[in-house]
């Protein structure tokens, strides 16, 4: 018990290390994972891709609620995976996607990494705690995504190129891996920064020679890794392949775009705080070292990205994603090395920032689940209709354990480099395990297609799975298939028109019957949607 009250009344060493920083880092890894439904967008549609894999036993190629999905396998490899060997413990669900969470568990390893070996033991730690603090990932880490996959690469990546000139066999391996991982998991667009930042890391080497086998060795490992699956895929199913190969080289043949360029430059202020300023800092500090390896290597890494990204992709939070690993790396530096003033003003900001929205989710927790403050109860009914509020015990304790956790963290962090970095990633991530504790179930009530996907299983006979469909995005497909396993089919497909059931989704005229003799039956929406509307025929 002394032990114990020296450590409570002492709080965590700075920098951390070891098993502190692991203990952070899974924390940021497992907090909201759990407990809540595929949500509609990208979680539903990852989610389902990978629940068709483990419920067909086709694990060559994914499919969505039985259609082709041209994607890479490898997420959904993992997902299913996850999904066998934990399906006796958690929900399916949940189960696959725990996917997410080894892969941003990889990529926080492989930054820690790349932080060590350009900047110091000291510094290591900072590099993966801000990739884990960047707001734009916080959200997407948590959901089923592949894109995690080419964060883990990026971060693997960056840390094999790093110690090229220092460990050229490793650096080979894991060069390799990266590659083929990236392939594999998000495709042939995010893995050409990969390729194209070689040629750079070979210059910086101090043994080109060397270098260049290096180089060479990650190559070959990665196509041995990757290429036995579009070959075997080539030789099954010809067609799959044909199509898969189209929609990975469709984004190359668009022209460059300035605009992209700039709207993905304009996402990257708040999407990649603390990041970005930081990163900015460690430009201004280090000017006159900008072409050594410690800033060249993630510089250059970060600009191949934006470019790609002007290339290859609309502006989305999704592929905006890849900016943030060299962007935290860059910023490591920076981060510790603010002037006083700035550290002190960065951690006031952090520690008053998270204690209020802290409070102010308190606040909505006793309105969702006493009924008090009155009014704000009343709106919590408005925008989820239908919704009764109950104390969910196990969440009210984490909750509050959490909460605790932050107030404990404020009044014991020794004064350090590292101590506005740590209330800022901590904090961050304290604050989406109260939300996910305390609020999860009013967020999960609006945002799950399950109401609707058992609703419409309720209103077809008893048997009946032929259901034509218009308008239903993937994630509703991929919510039907999952939640009732009901796999909707094209209304303007020849299978599609021999159903004698109709699904329809929209609003105004998109609801209406595509003719004569079709009675409605049934008509419904998420729970607080206003736009989308769900309705049912019958032939």
């Amino acid at each position: 018990m002394p032990d114990f009250a020296t450590l409570i009344r002492r709080g965590i060493r700075l920098p951390p290390g070891g098993w502190v920083l692991a203990g952070m880092l899974a924390f940021y890894v497992l907090a909201g994972l759990f407990g809540r439904d595929p949500w509609k967008g990208e979680d539903a549609i990852h989610i389902g891709t990978a629940w068709q894999m483990l419920s067909s036993g086709d694990w060559l190629a994914p499919a969505l609620a039985g259609r082709p999905f041209h994607e890479p396998p490898l997420y959904y490899w993992t997902a299913a995976l996850t999904g066998m060997l934990f399906d006796w413990l958690l929900p399916a669900h949940e189960a696959m996607r725990l996917a997410s969470g080894i892969w941003i568990a990889l990529a926080l390893v492989g930054l820690y990494y790349a932080g060590r070996e350009l900047y110091g033991t000291d510094s290591a730690a900072a590099s993966p705690m801000l990739l884990a603090g960047c707001a734009g990932l916080l959200i997407h880490a948590h959901d089923a995504q592949p894109m995690l996959i080419a964060l883990a690469a990026y971060a693997g990546g960056l840390g094999a190129l790093a110690t090229i000139g220092r460990k050229p066999r490793l650096t080979g391996v894991f060069y390799g891996l990266a590659l083929a991982a990236c392939l594999l998991g998000a495709g042939i667009a995010p893995t050409l920064p990969l390729l194209a930042i070689a040629p750079l890391a070979w210059w910086l080497s101090p043994d080109r020679a060397k270098a260049l086998q290096t180089l060479l060795i990650g190559l070959l490992i990665g196509t041995l890794i990757a290429l036995p699956w579009p070959l075997t895929l080539h030789l099954l199913q010809p067609a799959r392949f044909t199509a898969w190969l189209a929609t990975e080289l469709a984004p190359l043949q668009t022209p460059f775009s300035f605009v992209s360029l700039g709207r993905f430059a304009a996402m990257l202020p708040l999407f990649a705080f603390p990041a970005l300023p930081l990163a900015l800092w460690t430009l201004w500090t280090r000017r006159s070292q900008w072409y050594f390896p410690a800033q060249l290597l993630p510089l250059a890494f970060l600009l191949l990205t934006l470019l790609l990204l002007a290339w290859a992709y609309r502006p989305r939070e999704i592929p905006a994603l890849l900016l943030l690993p060299p962007l935290a790396l860059l910023a490591t530096p920076g981060a510790l090395s603010l002037r006083r003033g700035a550290a002190n003003a960065f951690d006031w900001f952090a520690m008053s920032v998270f204690s209020l929205f802290a409070l102010l989710i308190w606040v909505a927790w006793s309105a969702m689940a006493l009924g008090f403050p009155a009014r704000l109860a009343e709106r919590v009914v408005v925008l989820r209709p239908g919704f009764v509020g109950e104390i969910h015990w196990l969440g009210l304790c984490i909750g509050g354990v959490a909460t605790l956790f932050w107030l404990w963290l404020i009044a014991t962090a020794p004064r350090s480099p590292y101590r506005s970095l740590t209330h800022w990633t901590l904090g961050f991530t304290t604050l989406w395990l109260i939300a996910n504790a305390l609020l999860l179930p009013w967020f999960d009530y609006g945002k799950s297609y399950r109401p609707v996907a058992e609703a419409v299983a309720r209103a077809l006979p008893d048997g009946s799975r032929c259901l034509a469909e218009r308008g239903l995005s993937q994630g509703q497909l991929a919510s039907f298939a999952y939640f009732v396993d009901i796999a909707p089919i094209a209304h303007d497909s020849p299978a599609g028109r021999q159903c004698h059931w109709l699904l329809l989704v929209g609003s105004g005229s998109e609801l209406a019957a595509p003719g004569d003799g079709w009675t409605q039956v049934w008509e419904g929406r998420r729970p607080g949607e206003r736009r989308e509307k769900f309705r049912l025929y019958r032939r």
